[in-house]
């Protein structure tokens, strides 16, 4: 990868293939600036998190060190999230939780994310952002303040290969997109 591509990962919060969430984030991968490389990342077959798999690195399963080392190596995160039952899904929490063990070893801690909730209803998943944007923030992540989003009406906005089909959604985010790449390069420039 160039120097000055960052290197972002991806975290989809509903696990179906098809789900509307998964075709967002394709999305974002398609438009996303030059400058930024998009990688999805998956996250519904970590085991739950358990404190005993940390206790001694022969029980630590394969699937947390593989997860662990990705997020460590990116240079930020983009959270894609439906909402179910005004909130987001329990494997996102999941990986978050895995993401900040062993204790002091958290590979969130001080990268920049963004969130974007995804839904078919009017509010675009609101509920889920604003609790996955606190659980972020309590992790030691950046998130990225505004511009918010929340894509109301998602199952009619993208094609099944994750093609935006209404213009203004696509400009949108392409703009967002745009912004969190500026933002980005600022706390790398402060770090």
């Amino acid at each position: 990868m160039p120097q000055n591509v960052k290197d972002i990962t991806v975290l989809v919060g509903s696990l179906r293939r098809d789900s509307t969430s998964r075709k967002t984030a394709l999305a974002l991968s398609a438009l996303a600036p030059d400058s930024l490389r998009l990688d999805l990342v998956e996250t519904g077959h970590l085991p739950f998190y358990d404190q005993d798999f940390d206790r001694d690195s022969a029980f630590t399963p394969d699937s947390y060190r593989t997860f662990r080392d990705r997020i460590a190596r990116a240079d930020g995160v983009l959270f894609v999230t439906p909402e179910y039952n005004r909130s987001f899904p329990a494997h996102l929490k999941n990986a978050i939780d895995i993401g900040t063990r062993p204790y002091g070893k958290n590979v969130w801690s001080a990268k920049p994310a963004g969130v974007v909730s995804v839904s078919m209803g009017a509010m675009g998943g609101f509920g889920a952002n604003q609790l996955l944007r606190q659980q972020l923030a309590n992790v030691n992540m950046s998130v990225l303040q505004q511009p918010e989003v929340y894509i109301g009406g998602a199952d009619k906005i993208f094609d099944s290969d994750g093609s935006v089909k209404v213009e203004a959604t696509e400009a949108f985010l392409r703009s967002y997109l745009a912004s969190f790449a500026s933002w980005s390069d600022r706390l790398a420039l402060a770090a």
